[in-house]
């Protein structure tokens, strides 16, 4: 059993990297667009800004670790665990392949949903669906609170949130040319787009910190998970003491630091081996960006990840920043937006969770059925 927990642990390190590849493209998709940077060095500012976000919180591994499913109706095994993370890396491969932005965290909450539903033969009570805490609404935990309100509400924001700032920054520029003398100067394209270029380094920095300090903590979160459920099914009893650090704290916040540690440092690995099917669906078929776009896309996406990870909410990169793009280009023009490709990925965006829960729901019946379960 013991093997097994190791083999989970490595299945998770896999769906990290697996995450960082695919998301790369959410970190840096605007940034190679708009040619601020090739797409090699978009890559080694994402990994390296990705590793520190990774490095800066762990609010959301803790949801992940104790707010989706109920350990007191379903057993957190290496089983369930594995098969959440099988589940959610074939819908992660299959939507890479098809050059699609679906979201690794929904794969992973979908995953984890649909193999605890399989442990608990169907039993919705596996299911943490809503807890209230003692602290107001913002400590409510369960499904409801952490997943299904920011899934809707998140996307929401980034559309009307990039909308907001690049009219705002239209605004001002307008205002500028109008006022006459330097500022009228300073008002036209060219100064524009040459200071959007500089302020786009700066915009990716911070997509790319926001990205790893939501999206790493999903991993960590699994990961504390299956100790959790291997140390209450006493499979780490008497563990040699080079394995010690194997023991989880038994508080909900506090995620190990050699998980921390791991988590942030496959990510950027995943990271910089790049996702380039997924950038060119973002950063060029969706709508022409301009630095100036990129810049309030990368502003709005960064800045509605970092509020949902203060919360503990695991919220989806892909989501905030691919509506991010659709709000800077429908306030631009709404002509521009190619509205089949947006269907294609809002289809993605609803199926991924009962498709990546699917999955998982599939394989632990299927190990089940041989015994392995």
């Amino acid at each position: 059993m013991l093997t097994l927990v190791f083999v989970v642990v490595i299945a998770a390190l896999v769906f990290e990297f697996i995450n960082g590849f695919h998301d790369t493209a959410n970190s840096i998709a605007t940034v190679v667009a708009t040619k601020v940077l090739s797409p090699g060095q978009a890559v080694l500012l994402a990994a390296g800004t990705n590793l520190f976000g990774a490095l800066t919180g762990t609010a959301v591994a803790a949801t992940i670790a104790k707010g989706i499913i109920d350990t007191d109706v379903v057993q957190a095994s290496s089983q369930v665990i594995l098969c959440a993370l099988l589940g959610a890396i074939a819908w992660n491969l299959l939507t890479w392949w098809r050059g699609l932005p679906a979201s690794s965290s929904h794969a992973l909450i979908g995953g984890l949903s649909g193999a605890a539903l399989a442990a608990a033969h169907d039993n919705f009570a596996a299911l943490v669906w809503s807890q209230h805490g003692d602290a107001g609404w913002t400590s409510n935990k369960g499904l409801l609170w952490k997943v299904v309100v920011p899934m809707v509400t998140s996307p929401i924001a980034g559309f009307v949130l990039g909308a907001l700032i690049i009219g705002v920054l239209y605004l001002l520029i307008w205002s500028m040319a109008r006022s006459g003398g330097v500022l009228a100067r300073m008002a036209r394209p060219r100064w524009v787009n040459a200071f959007f270029n500089k302020a786009q380094l700066a915009s990716a920095a911070y997509m790319g910190y926001a990205h790893g300090r939501q999206d790493a903590q999903k991993t960590m979160g699994i990961i504390a998970l299956a100790l959790f459920g291997a140390e209450k099914a006493g499979v780490l009893a008497n563990l040699p003491a080079w394995l010690s650090f194997l023991h989880p704290s038994g508080s909900d916040k506090d995620i190990p630091l050699w998980i921390v540690l791991t988590c942030a440092v496959v990510m950027a690995a995943g990271t910089a081996s790049g996702g380039w099917k997924i950038i060119k669906t973002l950063g060029h078929k969706m709508v022409k960006l301009h630095p100036i776009d990129g810049f309030a896309a990368e502003v709005a996406s960064a800045t509605i990840l970092l509020t949902a990870s203060s919360y503990g909410m695991p919220v989806s990169t892909t989501h905030s920043i691919s509506t991010a793009i659709m709000g800077v280009g429908c306030a631009k023009n709404p002509k521009a937006l190619k509205l089949g490709l947006i269907e294609r990925i809002v289809w993605a965006w609803i199926l991924t969770i009962p498709a990546a829960g699917a999955c998982s729901w599939l394989l632990w019946n299927l190990l089940h059925a041989f015994g392995w379960a």
